[in-house]
């Protein structure tokens, strides 16, 4: 059994939480609002903006904050502020591993080209530029670390697209992809990698997140709204400019599957399926 300390514990760090616990790991999950910390958790309240001092040392340790709200001083907070009050916290006693949860936001391709862990980064923006130097700060410290970065997660409570969907107000650009990953498999992924750890297998530093199917936006709007009865919905060319600004590449996750890890979901069809005949179990409660 592994002592696992969960800082910045939110919903995936919650979810982590569990998963950690069933398979016989003792988690304390550490955030501003004890309350909303699970009860087969050790408790530890605190705001990660201030400085901070650990009683008890941890073989593993997840940063798993999140900003919030879209703002500069947010992801500050988040991301640099709060990361680095927990390095300094564990200076004196470090964990086997840190693992620091990122975004593939981070990488600004713009021409649908595949990328990889290897493949540049751009700080354009304030949120990839705060991610980038909590990243950085990891390459300071004399401790085993691994960033791993998500593409968009989706599941339960992530349901952002396909309410878009429901109200017909979802849109989207002609040629852009995305890249997901349902939350489970997010979940997942953090627990097989800390489980290689604990197996002494050599983690790399950088793992890219994301299931096996980069797909067009548009393609995903118009698959969800086929199966929720929703007329057709705009589909838009974009301008030059507008596919310089907006984001637009494919994901490769091919390290991640390198070490064994399986998904439950590998592309958006089998991860919005499930989560779709959720809600339709659930509209069938309620009418019962």
């Amino acid at each position: 059994m592994a002592k696992v300390l969960i800082a910045g514990c939110g919903d995936i760090g919650c979810r982590l939480g569990k998963v950690l616990v069933k398979q016989g790991h003792s988690v304390t999950a550490l955030r501003r609002n004890a309350e909303a910390i699970p009860s087969e958790f050790t408790t530890l309240a605190h705001d990660l903006t201030q400085p901070l001092t650990l009683s008890e040392s941890y073989d593993y340790v997840f940063y798993t904050a999140s900003a919030g709200k879209y703002q500069d001083a947010n992801y500050y907070q988040a991301y640099v502020l709060g990361l680095k009050n927990l390095l300094n916290a564990l200076s004196n006693q470090p964990p086997k591993h840190l693992f620091f949860t990122s975004s593939t936001s981070v990488f600004g391709q713009s021409e649908g080209e595949w990328v990889t862990e290897d493949s540049p980064t751009s700080d354009s923006n304030f949120s990839a530029r705060r991610l980038l130097q909590g990243e950085a700060l990891l390459n300071e410290v004399a401790l085993p670390t691994t960033i791993v970065r998500f593409g968009g997660l989706y599941g339960p409570g992530r349901t952002h697209l396909i309410d878009l969907v429901k109200s017909g107000k979802a849109h989207c650009m002609e040629g852009i992809y995305s890249n997901r990953i349902h939350t489970e498999d997010a979940i997942n992924a953090l627990a097989h990698l800390m489980q290689l750890a604990e197996q002494g297998y050599p983690l790399d530093s950088l793992y890219i997140a994301v299931d096996d199917q980069p797909s067009p936006t548009c393609e995903i709007i118009d698959w969800l709204a086929e199966r929720l009865n929703v007329d057709e919905l705009e589909h838009q060319e974009p301008t030059e400019n507008s596919r310089q600004l907006r984001s637009n590449k494919r994901l490769s996750n091919q390290k991640l599957k390198s070490t064994g890890f399986t998904f439950k979901y590998p592309n958006y069809q089998s991860g919005y399926k499930a989560i779709l005949q959720t809600f339709s179990l659930s509209r069938t409660d309620k009418k019962t």
